[in-house]
């Protein structure tokens, strides 16, 4: 059995504590380092890190506390968090404190926290506790707190949005990808009979089949490319079809998902009922104004049938006369009175017919019309009146000319208020010898028509009033001519201006013509 030589003892010892002091000053400075790497970590995050006592008192606070609060982390040091918490939301912390002290050592909660200058910053706060591992006695509370106010700010904007959609009287609904319809508002559910959680409803339980067609064809592509649509749509409910306004936009942006949309609808059945009346309103004055217009042609109207009818007449008389003097006459030889008397008739019957159509009650209806018909049937109405006055109509429009998108009547109508006017300023002024018709291509896709005179012209201070109703220059006029000539332009899509620069007064109405009604190639 060996023996250990005692004298060695001590220096084995002795080299055993050194070993064992670097290695403990090896571990203090590994913790040092991490210690450091931990404290780096603290000061340079952008939350604020900080270590209270069970008061509230701030123990620490990193550098953050600078750009969030105002305040150097040093003048925290010894202040209480509670101080400068929004009175309102200390109250709710100090009622679950002791919950959260006692009972929970992780906890999360979002309050307003008063910065240096006055204002209240919105914080979210991660705390922890700290308890000794003996006795279980709290030593401190560990919190990370970053500004969430815009989170905050944002939340309140989507709230008061949603608050808007559910209350708003149109009609919103969201449907996904496989058309179902995963929202709708207040006002949507009551139209459509839908409980407030109506998961299995499809998008062909809103929209009438035809609608729904135009969705699927139309409209669910468009938005895919573009973004959004809008038109008009009917919608379902059980008393019959609601005419809409629909606005179709795709959702996009972060957290949307690409195969949903949101369909705004706006019940336009008033607006619809609002546009048919006036329409009816703009139909019996363009009626009213044709009639008195009929008045003022009398004398055209009486000329047109007077002529036909003493044509006739004499034809008649001169075939009685051949009878008289030879009754065993053959009836070949009476062929050509007889023809011409036929003749005399269907033009007497084209012009009641004309004059029947003009002036009879009727909607607006535009159409594709030739141009130079529509005049020459204006020009004749006004012939008989023009002759009388001794003022000379010319008119000789190109052949060339295209159809033009009108309705034949109401065109005539303008054309015949025009006329009428423009000869009323002519006799004003005794140098004035004629009125001229004219038309031109104005455009690739619009046709003008021109009525000049020779008249005074108008004054430049009544040149805005012109179009206005009741507004006239003549004493026994009625200032309806123009403003209804205006409206039945623009109902035809067209318009009619005043033009500047010519001697006497140039009247111009524009029209589309009929290579403006091919459609229009889609774009790119």
């Amino acid at each position: 059995m060996r023996h250990r030589d005692p004298e060695c003892a001590p220096s084995v010892r002795i080299a055993e504590l050194e070993a064992r002091i670097a290695e403990l000053e090896a571990e203090k400075a590994s913790l040092e380092a991490e210690k450091r790497h931990y404290r780096w970590l603290a000061e340079s995050t952008t939350d604020l890190i900080s270590c209270h006592a069970r008061d509230g008192t701030f123990l620490y606070a990193s550098q953050a506390a600078r750009d969030l609060l105002g305040y150097a982390p040093e003048e925290l040091i010894g202040a209480s968090a509670y101080d400068l918490f929004h009175p309102s939301d200390l109250a709710d912390l100090l009622n679950k404190s002791p919950r959260v002290y006692y009972h929970a050592s992780f906890y999360q909660y979002t309050y307003r926290f008063r910065a240096k200058d006055g204002r209240y910053v919105w914080f979210e706060t991660t705390s922890r506790t700290r308890r000794d591992p003996d006795s279980g006695e709290l030593l401190d509370i560990l919190c990370v707190s970053r500004d969430v106010g815009r989170r905050i700010q944002a939340e309140a904007n989507r709230e008061r949005l949603a608050q808007v959609v559910e209350s708003t009287t149109d009609y919103v609904l969201f449907v996904d990808g496989e058309e179902r319809l995963f929202y709708s508002n207040e006002a949507a559910r009551r139209l459509l009979g839908l409980p407030r959680e109506a998961r299995e409803c499809r998008l062909d339980h809103a929209y009438t089949a035809d609608s729904l067609a135009v969705l699927r064809e139309i409209v669910m592509p468009a938005v895919a490319r573009y973004g959004s649509w809008s038109g008009e749509l009917a919608m379902c409910s059980p008393n019959g079809e609601v005419p809409v306004l629909s606005v179709v936009l795709a959702h996009r942006g972060r957290g949307a998902t690409a195969d949903h949309l949101s369909l705004l609808n706006r019940d336009i059945r008033l607006r619809l009922a609002t546009e048919a009346q006036s329409r009816r309103h703009q139909e019996q004055i363009a009626h009213a104004n044709r009639l008195a217009t009929t008045g003022e042609l009398a004398s055209n109207i009486a000329h047109e049938l007077n002529q036909p009818l003493g044509t006739m007449a004499n034809y008649a008389s001169g075939a009685l006369m051949q009878l008289a003097a030879d009754p065993q006459r053959p009836a070949s030889d009476l062929e050509t009175p007889l023809a011409r008397i036929n003749d005399q008739v269907q033009r007497l019957a084209e012009r009641l017919r004309h004059i029947r159509t003009f002036v009879r009650k009727g909607q607006t209806r535009p159409r594709p019309v030739p141009l130079l018909e529509v005049v020459d049937a204006a020009c004749r109405l006004c012939e008989w009146q023009y002759q009388q006055s001794g003022i000379t109509l010319e008119h000789a429009l190109p052949e060339s000319l295209p159809r033009v998108l009108a309705d034949p009547v109401a065109l005539e109508q303008v054309l015949i208020n025009l006329l009428i006017n423009a000869l009323e300023a002519s006799r004003e002024t005794p140098a004035a010898e004629r009125v001229t018709i004219r038309a031109h291509r104005s455009g690739p896709r619009e046709v003008t028509v021109t009525v000049s005179d020779q008249g005074p012209g108008v004054p430049p201070e009544q040149a805005d009033r012109l179009f206005v109703a009741f507004h006239t220059t003549r004493r026994e006029g009625l200032g309806m001519g123009l403003a209804i000539s205006h409206s039945l332009m623009e109902a035809m899509g067209g318009n009619l201006r005043l033009e500047n620069g010519s001697d006497g007064a140039t009247f111009a109405a524009t029209l589309q013509a009929e290579a403006a009604l091919l459609p229009r190639p889609r774009p790119d």
